[in-house]
């Protein structure tokens, strides 16, 4: 689970996502210059143990993947391919996450099955375990780990022996442990309507360092899931976001719509510190990372707004004509037409269009197209080797604008 690709070298795993985008720019989208359009093809610099996020999940309903049976047990690990229900227990490294905590994932069952408390039963939700949650800095190299159980015999757990079986797996490696108690039905992880959350040991943030930037996680907070591929995502769209129009004049606003925790927006905004920055996400917890990060990064020229983004470009009309260029990140649905409808009546000189999934992209760049943004170039991002995602980042520009600029003079360089 996590790589069904696995099996097939690099290379053909890349062309295979390669020339899957070329086609849908090409049949879905109307590009039919598309694969002259294909600026760049970025693998992740690392193919095995990038992630920086996972969640483990606890069930009594246990597949083997050697005898390719089920059984009712106990079960830790990655869930079977294809349920919701089925846990495969993990024996060892998976090479996706970090190898000395999934080599002591036997250990940690073992003690958890020792106090008798049930792995959850999603069927009729019951049970104690429901998930193990766990987030990581690269930079720091440290571990934030989240035990996520029910209230069920919850007086029987002992917290103590469970934090310091964890000092004794992870040592100094181990910044926080925190216990979450989730009564909500369905498979909710975060953010418990009915629990509560509690820090066991150390620190519930992290510290991340992006393109020079420093980045505080929770274990909630939504970030790039592979960091160093992540930075090579942001470095081309910033790239795209002065290839043509040159360095963005003083004064002028560029918008990032979208924009999550803010990471972009803070790198715009190191960039171009003569020129308002603004950042538009509907997530609040998102939108106070977001503040608590460009204040540590001493940033003050960019403005985060937690709204709506059709709401906000529908509540703010003095926008209109008044944008350089806009960045959008939207989530893997794509952009509401209506959303859509009031980005391009902003009339920005040029919008640079970040994808988690081309399929919804394309669906975009048609309607971007028929009202007047031609497609410039396109560069495709691997974050998930061993999976059939692929990131893509898009320039569009604005008819009347297409020519101007000098071109690749122009790109910028980020600090590592």
């Amino acid at each position: 689970p996590g790589a069904p690709y696995a099996s097939l070298p690099m290379s053909v795993q890349e062309g295979y996502k390669r020339n899957l985008t070329i086609s849908l720019f090409k049949h879905l989208g109307g590009i039919d210059n598309a694969e002259d359009l294909v600026d760049e093809f970025i693998a992740s610099p690392s193919k095995w143990h990038y992630r920086n996020k996972v969640e483990y999940s606890f069930s009594r309903d246990v597949y083997d993947v050697h005898t390719r049976e089920q059984s009712v047990g106990f079960g830790l690990g990655y869930k079977h391919r294809g349920t919701f229900w089925l846990v495969e227990n993990l024996e060892r490294d998976s090479g996706l996450f970090d190898a000395e905590l999934e080599n002591n994932m036997p250990r940690i069952r073992k003690f958890l099955m020792a106090t008798e408390l049930p792995a959850y039963y999603n069927k009729f939700n019951s049970g104690f375990f429901r998930y193990l949650v766990c987030r990581k800095s690269l930079v720091d190299d440290r571990l934030l780990i989240n035990l996520v159980t029910t209230s069920e015999n919850l007086t029987r757990f002992d917290t103590g022996g469970f934090k310091q079986l964890m000092i004794d797996v992870l040592g100094d490696r181990l910044g926080g442990l925190m216990h979450t108690v989730n009564d909500d039905i369905g498979d909710t992880v975060s953010n418990p309507r009915n629990g509560s959350v509690s820090i066991l040991y150390g620190s519930e943030v992290l510290r991340e360092r992006v393109c020079g930037l420093d980045f505080q996680m929770s274990i909630n907070s939504f970030f790039q899931t592979n960091p160093k591929s992540a930075e090579n995502l942001y470095r081309k769209a910033l790239d795209y976001v002065c290839l043509k129009a040159g360095a963005i004049p003083e004064g002028n606003v560029v918008m990032d719509l979208f924009c999550g925790t803010g990471t972009i927006t803070q790198l715009l905004a190191k960039q171009y510190n003569d020129s308002e920055i603004i950042g538009v996400e509907i997530v609040a917890d998102a939108i106070e990372d977001a503040k608590v990060n460009s204040e540590k990064n001493k940033l003050t020229n960019l403005q985060f707004y937690a709204e709506d983004v059709n709401r906000f470009l529908h509540n703010h009309p003095e926008y209109v004509g008044a944008i350089h260029t806009i960045v959008l990140d939207p989530p893997r649905a794509g952009i509401a037409p209506k959303a859509l409808k009031r980005v391009i009546e902003l009339g920005a000189q040029q919008i640079v269009y970040v994808s988690c999934n081309p399929a919804t992209q394309v669906r975009d760049a048609q309607t971007l197209k028929e009202n007047g943004y031609v497609m410039d170039r396109f560069s495709m991002v691997d974050q998930f080797p061993h999976t059939s995602h692929i990131e893509t980042v898009a320039l569009f520009v604005k008819e009347n604008e297409v020519g101007s600029g000098d071109g690749d003079e122009n790109l910028i360089l980020l600090e590592d």
